[in-house]
């Protein structure tokens, strides 16, 4: 039995036994013929007796408002779509004696976010308000919570609108009726998905599934989640990262792969990280990383072109331009620049001494790389914000990466920032299977030091590597970041339906 319900919930039930009683299935299973959208009817209709199509149109949708007059009444419906009034008028829907449908079920019964359904025709009524003239009306599912919707005081003032965050990513399914203005950041993330698919499909390149859950945690530095296969009894991985597993399927012959992968790493959660996220990652064999920074400059013009209409999007206070060509600076070159820190040939220790400078927590479980990494996130990032390529990193923060044909100690890496958030990482691939060995062990040195985010030792991979890799190049984009700077979102949990929160507590 359900307890701790408040009024509005208790009259809403109440009525759901009421339409029972009077042989109203307010659960019907049967198909509804829904034949347009509120939006197919403001975007085609002319106002002419002429046109037949209007003159038996079947909508569905929420009832969001109701204005009683008397033995008629205006209602507004929303669909997928948008909104459409509604005129009802009791005669019409009741032709005969009994006046129940209106006078008890559409007037008494009936409450703000039920689903109902409606034919009739278009019309526009004396203030110009195009409408629907119902003719059958139909509910077609029972809401028994009050939605959260705005109100509006005499002055206009809106108030106890559905705004609460935590609220809205819990019960999205809420948010998306109550404020519809949100659907367009998700119809925009699909948007993102679809101009990359494009992209990559009209080159060629084939799509591919590749294992969520691993044996080993490989393809990036970060904390895996772990879990038990009882069959097999072995531990397994959700993937980090799909890398190694779209490489070998590069030795394996394919001259171009993609995935748009679900991506796990058992990280904090903040404004820009979920713990869950989407990772598109695509290799293609005979290309470096010179080719890459020039595909994904071609590839994120034309994206924001197909998400916005155009080349140039607001994020927050900036005006971010992703037409090409876009900065490119190395890692040292950027460090140099921002915080006048030459990085050049010094040791692990005046590396720290630099950080601790910048205010960055240093640990003895940190080696050359990550405190060259620190340093740059504390004086470099924050600078990056039209579209920046930061190339050439030390070796040792990128195990997959090849050498760099000319700059001992670096490799032929680059990762693009915008507005000062990193959301692509690329490589010249490390094909040369005895010095993939040697990174993978160099791993294991700082998972012995204490480094939870080491990459794992990859047996199989080397082994692949063995059969021969062509030279190749690889890219991975964070589409949640990427949505968000196509949106003007500051926060991550805005451009996923369902991020991940603490659980709630039920009595």
């Amino acid at each position: 039995m359900e307890t701790n319900l408040n009024e509005q919930q208790v009259l809403r039930r109440q009525s759901l036994e009421q339409l029972r009683a009077l042989g109203i299935d307010p659960y019907p299973a049967a198909l509804y013929p829904v034949n347009c959208l509120a939006a197919d009817i403001r975007s085609h209709y002319a106002d002419s007796t002429e046109d037949e199509k209007w003159k038996q149109v079947v909508l569905a949708g929420r009832l969001m408002t109701r204005r009683i007059m008397g033995k008629a009444a205006f209602a507004d419906l929303q669909d997928s779509s948008g909104r459409m009034q509604i005129y009802v008028n009791r005669d019409e829907i009741c032709p005969d004696e009994n006046k129940d449908l209106y006078n008890t079920v559409f007037k008494k019964l009936l409450d703000i976010g039920d689903i109902i359904g409606v034919k009739g025709h278009v019309f526009t009524t004396q203030t110009g308000e195009l409408s629907v003239h119902v003719t059958e009306l139909v509910l077609l599912s029972k809401c028994l919570n009050p939605l959260p919707l705005p109100k509006q005081d005499a002055e206009g003032n809106i108030y106890d609108a559905f705004t609460d965050p935590e609220a809205r990513y819990r019960m999205r399914y809420v948010d998306l009726v109550v404020n519809p203005q949100f659907r367009e950041t998700f119809i925009k993330r699909t948007k993102v998905i679809q101009s990359l698919r494009n992209t990559f499909n009209e080159r060629g390149y084939m799509e591919v599934e590749t294992p969520i859950l691993q044996t080993i945690h490989g393809g990036a530095a970060a904390r895996p989640f772990m879990t038990h296969h009882n069959a097999l009894d072995i531990p397994l991985y959700l993937r980090i990262a799909n890398e190694l597993y779209l490489k070998r399927l590069i030795v394996g012959g394919f001259d171009g792969v993609y995935e748009f992968a679900k991506n796990f790493r058992n990280e904090g959660i903040d404004r820009t990280h979920n713990p869950e996220f989407t990772a598109l990652e695509i290799y293609v064999a005979y290309k470096d990383y010179y080719w890459m920074m020039d595909f994904v400059e071609e590839m994120l013009e034309r994206c924001a072109m197909d998400v916005t209409g155009s080349h140039t999007v607001t994020l927050g206070d900036n005006q971010i331009s992703f037409a090409k060509p876009y900065a490119r600076l190395t890692m040292a070159e950027a460090i140099k620049k921002y915080g006048n820190i030459d990085i050049e040939g010094k040791s692990e220790a005046e590396l720290g001494a630099e950080a601790k400078k910048l205010g960055c927590e240093v640990t003895a479980q940190m080696g050359v790389a990550k405190l060259i990494d620190e340093i740059f996130g504390a004086c470099a990032e924050k600078h990056l914000i039209q579209p920046t390529f930061i190339t050439d990193y030390p070796i040792e923060m990128s195990p997959l990466t090849k050498k760099h044909r000319s700059k001992p100690g670096l490799v032929e890496r680059f990762e693009l920032f915008v507005n000062g958030k990193e959301i692509a990482n690329a490589y010249t691939e490390l094909n040369d299977p005895i010095d993939q060995r040697e990174r993978f062990e160099d791993q294991l040195k700082l998972a012995a030091r204490g480094d939870e985010e080491a990459m794992a030792y990859d047996h199989d991979f080397v082994r692949a590597l063995e059969y021969a890799m062509p030279p190749t190049s690889g890219l991975g984009v964070g589409i949640d970041r990427l949505t968000m700077m196509l949106t003007n979102q500051q926060s991550i949990q805005e451009v996923l339906f369902f991020p991940q929160m603490r659980p709630e507590k039920f009595d």
